[in-house]
């Protein structure tokens, strides 16, 4: 008898302790779409870093190197964000850039001067204005609240970085 009311009241105290346990964040699957969004953010955002390396090292304005900087630093937090989100949803990013990014990173590091920052400032311009396009598009599809708020948190950012880039352009 006594083992049976410790088994009932150890018991009892097992599922109390589940049911009052912090809920853990539940998160729905992420679609084919969300997932693909996330993997190509994820790349160009790593490429943004590397180029904009490259740029302070190689870019003879300052605008250019100060730019360079820019995109270091945002788009190296907005690939931090991603990649906790990623965890999250348990979503694999890529851990370094695709080949095709990889090949404009080894041909614009072997450009300086003011080719090189004719060349970054057009890249630059080209490349914001596809990641905008991706952005706005993913903005109105995802149905993953926690990335919709990546998306409409991150945008604001890349529309100034677009805005930026034109003017170095310009300059």
């Amino acid at each position: 008898m006594k083992t049976t009311t410790f088994i009932l009241i150890i018991g009892t105290a097992l599922a109390l302790s589940t049911s009052f346990a912090a809920p853990k964040e539940k998160m729905d699957p992420p679609t084919a779409a969300e997932t693909a969004f996330m993997k190509k953010a994820a790349d160009g955002g790593m490429t943004e870093v590397e180029l904009g390396k490259v740029a302070e090292k190689n870019g003879q304005k300052e605008s250019v190197k100060s730019f360079g900087s820019q995109m270091v630093k945002d788009h190296g937090k907005a690939n931090d964000d991603l990649k906790s989100l990623a965890g999250k949803m348990n979503v694999t990013l890529p851990d370094k850039v695709s080949a095709a990014h990889q090949t404009k990173i080894d041909k614009m590091s072997k450009m300086s001067g003011n080719a090189f920052d004719a060349a970054y400032s057009k890249g630059m311009i080209q490349d914001h204005e596809q990641t905008v396009a991706d952005f706005e598009k993913a903005s109105g599809t995802v149905k993953n609240a926690d990335l919709k708020k990546f998306i409409d948190d991150t945008l604001p950012v890349i529309k100034e970085h677009l805005k930026m880039a034109k003017e170095m352009a310009a300059k």
